[in-house]
């Protein structure tokens, strides 16, 4: 039981909590009324629509017209404050528009400017075409077109996004009449690839750099129907909106046109079209309002002396059953540390065995209790995720008992919230440069979104579910359907193999090799996941990436190249050593090698015996011939200058059989 002191300290608290919620109560009505009564202020938007379809000295552009029409007239609808739209502009009109635009977007929070026509890239600049070009030297461009950068530079003073729009990625018209004053000098089909060097600044391809875009066959083009579907979409970020459109694309062209977007944006969700303010709902009076305000106290303090007290007061009820909970939450979180501060010193005293070459039984039985501490701390993680799960399912039922109307609009939003994390994350498309997820929020740090806390629901035990819980309402909302570990596990591994961080098949099994190719990914994205479980975050996250992260692994005798592996040839006199690279042989020195002990004998024996000979006159002995003679002696070569003849017992031969070989010298 608390003291009578806690007790008297929370019954002051809840009078001071009465006279604050009664002063708040009134302060908000005012509010409320003096936003009724005044409009407010909203950000100012400004749009430049530039449509080229009639140009003089080259193919007529059906679609760009129609596409600039319709973009201004959803941008209208939309609510921006100056939407400029023109049409088939020459040199001089375009240059006054760019510069009446750059007045309006002076004091602009976000500037758009969307251009359909002719447009083209030489030496890696793109350029875009007015309708009365001529452009009969390529050094013609510098005069008559306008450079993507010069564009860029009149959306420059807009304060929250800069938004270029370029649906010109078409063949080059002049192609065959421009003439080259430099034969080096370059000039490609479709668009380069930029980079914008201005911060919240984005430009979108309708395709990809170096490649053409589709006009269609209907009355826009299929990049323009795209945007007018999704652009001006309330309350969507633009990163989404663009990926919205890129899957559009794709889909209305068969995959031969993707559009791109370049440039980076904060963390922040920055819509074209903001979602209209909703005034709050006044809170209305409840039978249970003193024992709900008691509860709202305790748990601003949120510890357990707090709720205890709560407990003591009102021991039945509603909110009895919301504090038991929360001290269900305390409770599992004070096991959650507990376990991860054993785990540590486990691990630590495993670390330490191990440096210092204690014995074998010793490291076994401290790796031994390691893992188990490491067990219970994920079994103390997976305790208090499903408990949290049970408080927040709970706070929910109580704003909605409360406040029914405010409820009832919690629920449509967070339904909403649900259904669009399932859509495909907008990083997916092809955001070149990296950046952080649209839809998180800047208030959370990587250590939030990697904690086990937030891993996916399936790791709930439903043996945890308490029946204060059950009690609380008698038809849980029914929320979307969560994919099973396996089907994350699998979209988690297709998504890794994407980026270049697996090469094992994504089989749905969360095994070491892939937890590796997380770490992989962890390590040259800059993340920071649980590596141990395949999450929703960590989903979202890789999703975001447009292309490989982590470096091709080539075996050994190969490099990477591009997205595949080269052998590597070294040249003439030179090897692949050990690490991958042609080092220059060696050339070859003679190392002195001892002798044994018999031949430095024998040769000494040798020269002993020539010296020998010489002292008494010997002869040297005549080199062999290669044959042979055998006699009653035994069998020796034939000295070097000596042959072989047959002769009788009577010429001096051998008295066996007669006669026979003997050597004769001369």
């Amino acid at each position: 039981m608390p003291s009578p002191s806690t007790l008297r300290v929370v019954e002051y608290a809840r009078i001071a909590g009465r006279l604050v919620m009664k002063f708040f109560s009134r302060f908000l009505f005012i509010t409320v009324l003096l936003f009724a009564c005044h409009p407010a202020s909203a950000e100012k938007r400004v749009a430049l629509v530039v449509g080229n379809s009639n140009y003089k000295n080259a193919a007529v552009l059906p679609n760009p017209g129609n596409d600039a029409t319709a973009i201004a007239a959803t941008l209208k609808s939309a609510g921006f404050d100056v939407v400029d739209s023109r049409l088939d502009l020459t040199a001089s009109e375009m240059r006054r528009a760019l510069r009446d635009f750059a007045d309006q977007a002076r004091d602009s929070d976000v500037a758009v400017i969307y251009y359909a026509g002719h447009g083209i890239e030489i030496d890696g600049t793109n350029y875009l075409i007015p309708t009365d070009a001529t452009l009969q030297r390529d050094t013609d461009v510098y005069d008559e077109a306008f450079s993507l950068d010069r564009i860029l530079l009149t959306t420059e003073p807009a304060r929250q996004l800069r938004l270029v729009i370029v649906d010109a990625c078409r063949n080059n018209p002049f192609a065959e009449t421009m003439k080259r004053t430099v034969s080096s000098r370059t000039i490609s089909r479709g668009l380069a690839r930029i980079e914008p060097t201005s911060t919240n600044t984005l430009v979108a391809f309708a395709a990809k750099a170096g490649l053409t875009a589709l006009d269609g066959n209907s009355r826009n083009s299929p990049y323009a129907t795209a945007l007018v579907r999704h652009i001006a979409t309330p309350g969507l970020d633009v990163r989404r909106a663009f990926g919205y459109i890129r899957d559009d694309v794709l889909q209305a062209t068969g995959n031969r046109q993707e559009p791109y977007v370049y440039g980076s944006l904060g963390g922040a969700d920055i819509a074209l079209v903001p979602v209209a303010p909703v005034a709050p709902a006044l809170p209305t009076a409840n039978a249970q309002s003193e024992i709900r305000r008691d509860f709202e106290l305790a748990l601003q303090v949120g510890n357990q002396s707090a709720m205890s007290a709560f407990l003591a007061q009102y021991p039945d009820g509603f909110y009895a059953s919301l504090a038991k909970l929360q001290l269900d939450k305390i409770a599992a979180e004070e096991a959650r540390v507990a376990a991860t501060e054993t785990a540590r010193l486990a691990e630590q005293e495993r670390a330490r065995l191990a440096a210092a070459g204690a014995q074998r039984k010793d490291q076994e039985k401290a790796a031994a209790d390691a893992k188990d501490a490491e067990e219970r701390r994920l079994a103390a993680e997976k305790t208090k995720q499903a408990v949290q799960e049970q408080v927040a399912e709970a706070e929910r039922r109580r704003v909605a008992a409360d406040m029914p109307a405010a409820g009832k609009l919690a629920e449509s939003r967070i339904a909403a919230a649900d259904t669009s994390a399932d859509a495909p994350a907008a990083g997916a498309v092809a955001i070149e440069r990296t950046q952080r997820p649209s839809l998180a929020s800047p208030s959370l740090n990587s250590s939030s979104l990697n904690s086990p806390s937030l891993a996916s629901p399936s790791l709930a035990s439903p043996s945890l579910a308490s029946p204060s819980l059950a009690s609380l309402s008698p038809e849980p909302p029914a929320g979307p359907p969560q994919p099973s570990q396996a089907d994350l596990a699998k979209s988690v591994q297709a998504e890794l193999r994407r980026v270049g961080c697996l090469t094992g098949a994504a089989d749905g099994e969360w095994s070491t090799a892939s937890q590796r190719s997380l770490t992989l990914f962890n390590k040259h994205a800059g993340t920071k996941f649980n590596v141990r479980l395949a999450s929703l975050d960590a989903l979202d996250a890789i999703k975001l990436k447009p292309g490989r992260v982590c470096p091709l692994a080539c075996e050994h005798g190969f490099r990477p190249d591009g997205e595949t592996c080269s052998r590597i040839v070294c040249a003439e006199g030179s090897f692949l050593n050990d690490g991958n690279e042609c080092e220059k042989r060696r050339a070859k020195r003679p190392v002195a090698r001892r002798e044994p002990e018999e031949q430095t004998a024998a040769r000494a024996y040798r020269a002993a015996r020539e010296w020998l000979n010489q002292e008494a006159g010997v002869p040297p002995p005549r080199a062999a011939s290669g044959q042979i003679i055998c006699d009653r002696g035994g069998c020796r070569p034939i000295e070097r200058g000596c042959h072989l003849e047959f002769r009788t017992t009577a010429q001096g031969g051998p008295y066996e059989g007669g006669g026979g070989n003997v050597q004769i010298c001369r």
